[in-house]
């Protein structure tokens, strides 16, 4: 059995047990379901204090069944399971508490999922478990490791056969990472009809390839429009469709086309169904500005406020998740100055302090990220440091930003502007930044 031992935080959503007794999970529940199944049960950490990792490797690799409990995100678990993998044809079996959120694409193995109410494990929830596991772990036990399913012939014959085509594969790869930088390399007016040449060329192989497929994606949400990106995504295979990270894409997109609230629904199912996280939470906190955006046109007063909160509740929710992601943090000090609420001026110098210190820890990582600039840029021009912020636009200008990510700037300065009284100094002082940000777009767009 490789699971957590003694008392462990889940991290789960509220309403869900905040903490897992394991060891009674194993006393009253899993060890008596594997004695019912006709094996003798060993727990991995049991009778060997600090295990070395050969007697771990041995356990996994001789025992005639191994059961994994992915519950809450253990690094020591997932490594076994891994070994496991590798090691053995059969007999390693996946299980978790129904509302468990587990890890990497271990989401899309089959599991046996067994009720947890409560982290105390009482008489009626032990019972409970072990009618599941009985049940479910007697079905599973043959299942065949992914690692054998992938690999016909492994471990004899597959390293040695598939050589040949590995290394074709390698090379294609590294033609299409060149022809990737030749695309975004080429003349601005270029750049729309390299990436539509690329996503035609290379279609076919994204079933094969993930990595492709995402690459693609990048390339024409920065150089193509929208509604080309939502087409490319729609016709991507359902594994990779499937992704996180192409879903969140897409709801960008949906937004962008004049779909926000659509976009909002797609994000908080992802939120609901794979776990919290600060871009999740930026990108909802995005929607509603827009959102916020259409009922201030439209005059509507009531969801313009109603719109701004939410969107300030997102942003913030993000900020706190990840203090390192300037992204949702970045986004609050203009919102706060926008509502102008009792304390929030205070707010809003408070979390620009929290963005500045996550830009430059994220300049110190990546000096490539091209928003970084755009987000001090933000920054700057929201607290009225104009002299920085023309030092960073000529970064942004000698660099050369996708049209989308200036728009999104563009936006936010002249919201950060309109914030402003209309007899404020500030506004005079900060127009010219705007018009030079202004004049980095292409014709149509500036129009």
């Amino acid at each position: 059995m490789v699971m957590p031992f003694r008392v462990k935080k889940t991290g789960a959503d509220a309403g869900k047990p905040s903490e897992i007794d394991f060891d009674a999970l194993w006393n009253k529940a899993l060890a008596p379901a594997i004695v019912e199944l006709g094996y003798d049960p060993v727990r991995a950490d049991q009778d060997l204090g600090a295990l070395i990792i050969t007697e771990m490797i041995e356990r996994l690799a001789l025992s005639d069944l191994v059961i994994a409990d992915l519950t809450i995100p253990n690094g020591n678990v997932y490594y076994e399971v891994g070994v496991r993998h590798a090691a053995a044809r059969t007999g390693c079996v996946l299980i978790a508490a129904e509302w468990a959120k587990p890890l990497f694409d271990v989401d899309q193995m089959r599991q046996v999922r067994y009720p947890l109410a409560e982290g105390a494990i009482a008489d009626a929830t032990a019972a409970a478990i072990k009618q599941a596991l009985v049940a479910g772990v007697a079905a599973l036990k043959a299942g065949e490791s992914p690692v054998y399913q992938a690999l016909p012939g492994y471990p004899q014959g597959h390293a040695v056969t598939s050589a040949s085509s590995f290394k074709t594969f390698v090379e294609s790869l590294s033609a299409f990472r060149a022809e990737l930088k030749a695309a975004t390399a080429a003349p601005k007016a270029e750049r729309r009809a390299a990436a539509l040449a690329l996503r035609d060329k290379y279609t076919s192989k994204t079933e094969m390839v993930p990595f492709v497929a995402l690459e693609l994606l990048y390339l024409l949400r920065d150089y193509a429009d929208w509604q080309s990106l939502l087409d490319y995504i729609d016709k991507l295979p359902v594994n990779v469709r499937a992704l996180a990270v192409v879903r969140e894409q897409r709801a960008l997109a949906q937004a962008k086309i004049g779909k926000p609230r659509d976009a909002v629904g797609v994000l908080e199912e992802l939120v609901r169904t794979l776990g919290d996280t600060s871009e999740r939470q930026g990108l909802i906190g995005g929607r509603y500005k827009t959102l916020y955006d259409e009922a201030i046109k439209e005059k509507r007063k009531d969801d313009a406020d109603e719109c701004l909160n939410l969107a300030i509740e997102h942003y913030d929710r993000g900020m706190q998740i990840d203090l390192n992601d300037y992204y949702p943090s970045s986004n609050l000090p203009r919102l706060y100055r926008l509502r102008a609420e009792s304390g929030d001026g205070e707010r809003a110098d408070a979390v620009t302090t929290v963005a500045l210190a996550a830009c430059e820890r994220a300049r110190q990582r990546n000096p490539n990220d091209e928003w970084v600039r755009s987000t001090l840029l933000g920054l700057m021009f929201d607290s009225g440091k104009f002299a920085e912020a023309q030092k960073v636009l000529k970064e942004i200008k000698r660099e050369g930003h996708a049209k989308w990510k200036l728009e999104t700037t563009l936006k936010d300065l002249e919201r950060s502007l309109g914030a402003r009284e209309p007899n404020d100094p500030v506004r005079t002082a900060g127009q010219p930044i705007i018009d030079a940000l202004r004049a980095l777009l292409p014709p149509a767009a500036a129009e």
